[in-house]
C-alpha cells in the first residue's frame, strides 16, 4: 500500500472534527513561511576570507583550546 493510499484510509477514519483540524494543519504547512522564504532569499556572502581573517580565526581557536576565554557575564558587561 502506498503512502497516499494509507493517507486516504486514515482520512476516511477521521471524525469530521478531526478532518477539519487535519485540513487546517495541512493548509498551514503548505502556505509559504515568510521567515523561511527570507532566509532562502538572503544573498550569498561574497566577502573574501582574507589571510588576516584566517589568522584571527586560528588565534581564537587556539585561545579556546587553552581555556583562555571570558565568562559570558564579562562579555555582556563590555557590550552593554
Amino acid at each position: 500500500m502506498t503512502a497516499k493510499e494509507k493517507l486516504r484510509q486514515a482520512v476516511e477514519e477521521l471524525s469530521e472534527l478531526e478532518a477539519e483540524a487535519a485540513l487546517a494543519y495541512i493548509s498551514q504547512r503548505r502556505e509559504p513561511d515568510a521567515m523561511l522564504e527570507a532566509f532562502d532569499n538572503v544573498p550569498i556572502d561574497d566577502e573574501p576570507f582574507t589571510e588576516e581573517d584566517e589568522r584571527a580565526l586560528e588565534e581564537a581557536h587556539a585561545a579556546r583550546r587553552r581555556g583562555d576565554t571570558l565568562p559570558l557575564d564579562d562579555i555582556r558587561g563590555e557590550v552593554a
